[in-house]
């Protein structure tokens, strides 16, 4: 037998409320998509939502398609952080531009791109970057 789905569950990572979405969840696929992500994460109080690669649908790392500035754009407007969680690997074997993209938003503070939950726990423990972002 079987068990079902994970549900996507709120835990404190070095002092961070985060949701952390379970892989098996529904796709993260429009700014629709990304609003009911950030009402459940602000009715949990979560400060991050940690999503994992498998949960964004596959247009998110062709940047043309302009899906991943939609979801990235929600989560700033509602000043909430997102960490995409998992290997990348493929996609950015792919994409000169995804490639830049990754590592211009790992720069910042509103969008990470992480390996695991210990890459995630060491990016929340370090100090936060200069006010000039």
């Amino acid at each position: 037998m079987s068990a079902g789905p994970v549900a996507d569950i709120v835990t404190n990572i070095r002092g961070t409320h985060v949701l952390v979405c379970a892989p098996d969840g529904p796709k993260l696929r429009t700014s629709g998509d990304a609003v009911e992500m950030i009402g459940e994460a602000l009715y949990q109080r979560a400060d991050l939502v940690a999503v994992p690669v498998e949960r964004l649908d596959p247009g998110f790392f062709t940047l043309s398609t302009g899906i991943a500035g939609e979801i990235v754009q929600k989560f700033v407007n509602y000043r909430l952080r997102l960490a995409v969680r998992g290997d990348l690997s493929e996609h950015l074997a792919r994409s000169a531009s995804l490639r830049a993209f990754v590592v211009e938003c790992n720069r910042g503070r509103h969008l990470w791109f992480v390996a695991d939950d210990a890459e995630l726990g060491d990016r929340l423990t370090r100090k936060a970057p200069a006010a000039s972002e």
